[in-house]
């Protein structure tokens, strides 16, 4: 069964995140809060907690996957980044947006988009995230958590839990949660497309 972590949304535990970060880097697979809805999450080196955070969320590899960052230079060492795309990562960052862009060398070609060589990006705006990876020192790779045939990301915890604790290895509950997926935004085509709407308003970027 998975472990469950009550983690303070605002003074976040350090003896918590070490444990959850002491998870992630044995190949678990976790669900955590963020500042749009919950994610499925993982380590970016093992490729087994790949294939079964894929195997949760019903996708394949030309599904993007997410590299949750803490701030732009991190997000400068996996994505290529040129100046108006970074202007445009600036105006969203931190927030409820997750940018594609192409991927650099430090990118396993198993976590980039096998056509395109791009992945996706996002910074959150939540202190329990940002403690995590600090925590860990490189990005956690996400995914939003919609099951097959949901319509809606799951909201809590403990329904969380319910659902998926013979798959996960661990569940953060930082209390309420947005329900409400990022806005997606593809840098790598110019002009840039928005190709899914969510939280982040792209009128904040720019963009229609």
């Amino acid at each position: 069964m998975a472990q469950l972590f009550h983690i303070h949304p605002e003074n976040p535990q350090v003896r918590l995140l070490r444990q959850a970060v002491a998870i992630l880097r044995q190949g678990g697979v976790i669900a955590y809060p963020t500042d749009s809805c919950y994610a499925l999450g993982c380590h970016i080196g093992d490729a087994e907690s790949l294939r079964r955070l894929r195997q949760i969320r019903g996708v394949d590899e030309k599904h993007h996957l997410t590299l949750v960052c803490r701030d732009l230079a991190e997000v400068a060492r996996y994505a290529r980044i040129d100046n108006w795309q970074f202007r445009i990562l600036r105006q969203g960052t931190p927030g409820g947006y997750t940018f594609l862009l192409p991927a650099t060398r430090e990118v396993p070609r198993r976590l980039q988009h096998p056509k395109r060589s791009t992945i996706g990006v996002r910074v959150p705006e939540h202190a329990v995230v940002q403690a995590l990876l600090a925590e860990l020192g490189e990005p956690v790779l996400s995914a939003t958590l919609i099951l097959a045939g949901d319509d809606e990301p799951l909201a809590d915890a403990e329904s969380i839990r319910e659902r998926l604790e013979s798959q996960l290895d661990l569940v953060i509950d930082s209390g309420a949660c947005a329900n409400t997926p990022t806005t997606v935004v593809d840098l790598a085509v110019d002009p840039p497309e928005v190709t899914r709407r969510g939280l982040g308003d792209p009128a904040r970027l720019g963009l229609a």
